[in-house]
């Protein structure tokens, strides 16, 4: 009897560290995102960026430009296949597009953000990071920084000692000098499998929401309070899988992703958790 209750004082005193570990063991599925429209777009392979007049469609060295009420091809942008070798994401910033772009899967990896102007579609601009953190999958204007992602993978278009888990959310000021950086959640480098974070946007409720390669899946995180790793708050389910995505320029809640194997952009609307 002396024992039980010596064991049980025991357990009350690591309940409170316990509950905390606990917590950290799962986080919440927050919702399905339901569709709301589908337009076919032919370069609608690695990501998708919107305005308020026009969806942009990436493919690696191709922009198509389309317009968001009737779903047609209104502008085109192609380049050099052996310069422009990967842009993975777009976001527009102002009347321009911005673009992350890597050589993946060549090695080294080095990457750039590229410019575009959204009227003419014309290459305006070149920023280079060169090689050393990886290969730059998406980049996001929020709070007075530029927030980027380089992406380390396993196997091809990897870089070893590196995988894919040393993927590092790094935050730049207006000229790209690095402040801050951290790792992603362990759960979120396990749901991204061999590849890595394929797309990410800061949403008005102050949270970041990124995408990976291939899951259907929206995970949502926050900076830590303290230390180096980022926080998993919860995750949607998405209609498409992984790659770039976009918030709708228009409606609250809404974001577009794209399906790569259907070429097409999806509109879907996400569900309040």
């Amino acid at each position: 009897m002396k024992t039980f209750f010596y064991s049980l004082f025991a357990l009350m005193l690591a309940a409170p560290v316990l509950a905390p570990a606990l917590c950290r063991a799962a986080s919440p599925t927050l919702g399905d995102a339901k569709i709301v429209r589908v337009i076919s777009a032919h370069e609608a392979t690695q990501g998708v960026a919107n305005d308020p007049q026009f969806l942009y469609a990436i493919e690696n060295s191709t922009i198509g430009k389309y317009d968001r009420k009737t779903g047609e091809r209104v502008g085109l942008w192609s380049g050099d296949p052996a310069v422009f070798i990967h842009i993975n994401s777009c976001e527009t910033h102002g009347t321009e597009l911005v673009c992350a772009m890597s050589n993946y899967p060549n090695v080294p990896m080095w990457s750039s953000v590229e410019w575009f102007d959204t009227k003419t579609m014309r290459h305006l601009r070149s920023h280079s990071f060169g090689p050393g953190r990886g290969s730059l999958t998406w980049v996001d204007w929020h709070d007075g920084s530029w927030w980027t992602c380089f992406a380390n993978y396993d196997g091809d278009g990897g870089e070893p000692p590196r995988d894919h888990r040393s993927t590092l959310l790094v935050r730049m000021d207006s000229h790209f000098i690095p402040l801050q950086q951290w790792l992603f959640p362990e759960d979120v480098l396990q749901s991204f499998g061999h590849h890595s974070a394929s797309g990410g946007h800061w949403g008005k409720d102050g949270r970041l929401y990124v995408t990976g390669h291939d899951a259907p899946e929206l995970y949502v995180l926050t900076l830590p309070e303290a230390g180096g790793r980022l926080v998993h708050v919860g995750t949607y389910t998405l209609p498409t899988h992984g790659q770039a995505f976009d918030w709708d320029a228009i409606s609250d809640n809404h974001l577009w992703t794209i399906d790569r194997k259907k070429t097409t952009l999806v509109e879907s609307t996400l569900t309040t958790p």
